[in-house]
């Protein structure tokens, strides 16, 4: 009986390695196409944010792959998913606790813009507040602040791309987007940059690598670091204005609260 059981033991402790590695999930990324920060090229991610991962991946020595997926599934996996990362992610106080951080990535600023042809003439949120509709990327940050501000009128789309085909068919009016995002935007919806204006800035945020929960803290160092690497030796900056030319980087941590109120004030 006895030698029985301790014939037992080999295969139990296998078993439970077997199971501790399938529990141990490998890392994965997810981002979404915005382009210039992040979008795919033939299937392929590409992209500022992209660049910046893929070299702290490179420097750490880890491989995880990227999948370029509508954000609400990014967003959801982040949520949920153990060693999940989500890029770029705008940091907020009501997100705080929801992530682990690594960053700052990009600093935007996001406002109200429209077609000049259509003469919209606003200039606040409240004005904005009784607009018929207004077209915003679902789940962004941005659509999460419109919505505990009350607003009702909001049509979220799947992505900013979606949101240029609908401006340039007149199927709304009005529109919200972050500075860095708008050029790219308009390009790919082949909308001239002089038919559109800028009504009024609402927001200016800082974005990061958002990781799950789940993800180890000493990856989170990790990457941190090398981040901060990155920005010492110049390959962040180089990175940065390849795909932003003219822009500053950010290369440290905003001061102000990681997201602004109305016209650039914190919230």
């Amino acid at each position: 009986m006895l030698v029985r059981c301790w014939r037992a033991v080999p295969g139990l402790l296998l078993a439970l390695c077997l199971c501790g590695a399938v529990q141990a999930e490998s890392l994965r990324l997810y981002t979404e196409e915005s382009p210039p920060i992040n979008f795919s090229d033939n299937g392929a991610p590409v992209g500022l944010a992209t660049e910046v991962v893929r070299e702290i991946m490179r420097r750490t020595g880890e491989q995880a792959p990227i999948e370029v997926v509508p954000w609400t599934r990014g967003y959801w996996q982040a949520r949920t998913r153990p060693n999940t990362g989500l890029f770029i992610t705008m940091r907020t106080e009501q997100r705080e606790s929801l992530f682990k951080w690594v960053g700052p990535l990009t600093r935007s600023v996001t406002g109200f813009y429209a077609l000049r042809s259509a003469a919209i003439n606003i200039n606040s949120l409240e004005q904005a507040r009784t607009f018929h509709e207004i077209a915003i990327p679902r789940d962004w940050y941005s659509h999460q602040r419109l919505v505990a501000e009350g607003f009702s009128n909001l049509n979220p789309v799947t992505n900013p791309l979606q949101m240029m085909s609908m401006l340039k068919q007149g199927r709304v009016k009005l529109m919200v987007l972050d500075d860095l995002s708008l050029d790219a935007m308009l390009a790919v919806g082949d909308i001239p940059r002089d038919e559109v204006q800028l009504l009024f800035n609402f927001m200016h945020s800082d974005s990061y690598i958002a990781f799950s929960l789940g993800t180890d803290d000493a990856l989170i160092a990790r990457w941190q670091r090398e981040l901060e690497a990155i920005k010492a030796d110049g390959s962040f900056a180089a990175i940065y204005h390849k795909w932003l030319p003219g822009v500053p980087p950010p290369m440290t941590a905003d001061e102000q609260p990681h997201a602004g109120g109305e016209n650039g004030a914190d919230q």
